[in-house]
């Protein structure tokens, strides 16, 4: 629900069109007239109810639930707190008595949540895996200084103990962890700033944009080969190039030195067949400094389980 809340404002907010584009524009032909309640909501900056956005592990149709079943003391609250910075719609202020509304409402959550999350969650998992792989590799050779002060280095600091993160809405508020912890979330649709969610279940949470890879791609709604497909590719792909897919989904960060050492190529072996694989589709590789790390797709992932079975 945090990264639908995103995606909702990315959809208004009409930068990045190298990035969302064709996104925006696919998306926009689906959506239907319910979802204008949502967007009433949710502005493409500035504050938006915050019973629409449940954090947690659970699926997207528990957490529908969640908004659904959110008290009307909580949502007076919120639609309080929007309505000091800008003006609502006249139907919302009903939606702390009005049940019936309030499912309206949570229907055209799941409308819109349908059109502009679920065809493209492959890709959106794809460039996630990805900076999983940056995160881990920062945390392994810096520790969590450097995991922090690379996360999104123009609004994010750490000088220990104390993480200040400069918010886009400008807020100023300290959070206390108490011992929690703080849960970091990459988003495929947040830009260039982090978001916090300081009431996160079961900890609070960072929201941060994911690492883009040095030529950024678009969204894509194409959905992973079937097993059919990948048993046929990898009849072609040849025992090296197999092996090197192998490897790079085995390894969190594989880099193109780890390739070649577990395969037992040359270093330039190993990145020719990573290019061959990239365009392919089956990796993608992420620029960090002078290291390439490279991490399967969905569609790599979805090759090597044909390969197994």
């Amino acid at each position: 629900m945090v990264e639908l809340n995103a995606a909702l404002r990315v959809l208004q907010d009409r930068g990045q069109e190298v990035r969302f584009g064709a996104w925006r524009r696919e998306v926009l032909g689906r959506l239907g007239p319910e979802a204008r309640m949502v967007l009433d909501l949710v502005p493409s900056h500035g504050l938006s109810p915050g019973f629409l956005n449940p954090t947690g592990t659970r699926s997207a149709a528990e957490l529908l639930e969640a908004v659904a079943a959110t008290p009307a003391r909580r949502i007076r609250e919120d639609l309080a707190e929007v309505a000091a910075t800008r003006v609502l719609p006249g139907w919302a202020r009903a939606l702390g008595e009005d049940r019936e509304l309030l499912d309206r409402l949570v229907g055209a959550l799941g409308h819109v949540h349908d059109v502009l999350l679920t065809p493209y969650r492959a890709s959106a998992e794809d460039l996630l895996s990805a900076d999983r792989a940056v995160r881990g590799r920062d945390l392994l050779e810096g520790g969590v200084q450097q995991l922090f002060n690379r996360l999104l280095p123009a609004r994010i600091r750490w000088e220990a103990p104390v993480l200040s993160i400069r918010m886009f809405s400008g807020l100023d508020e300290d959070v206390h962890l108490a011992g929690r912890g703080l849960l970091l979330v990459p988003s495929a649709y947040v830009t260039g700033a982090a978001v916090v969610f300081p009431e996160g279940e079961p900890q609070p949470v960072l929201l941060y944009p994911a690492h883009q890879p040095a030529a950024v791609r678009p969204l894509s709604g194409t959905p992973a080969p079937s097993a059919q497909t990948g048993a046929a590719l990898a009849a072609l792909l040849g025992r090296t190039r197999a092996a090197v897919l192998l490897t790079i989904a085995e390894q969190d960060g594989c880099s193109t030195g780890a390739i070649a050492s577990a395969v037992r190529i040359s270093a330039a072996s190993a990145s020719e067949h990573a290019t061959v694989l990239r365009a392919a589709g089956l990796i993608s590789t992420l620029r960090d400094r002078t290291t390439a790390i490279h991490s399967p797709t969905a569609a790599g992932l979805t090759l090597l389980a044909a390969g197994a079975s």
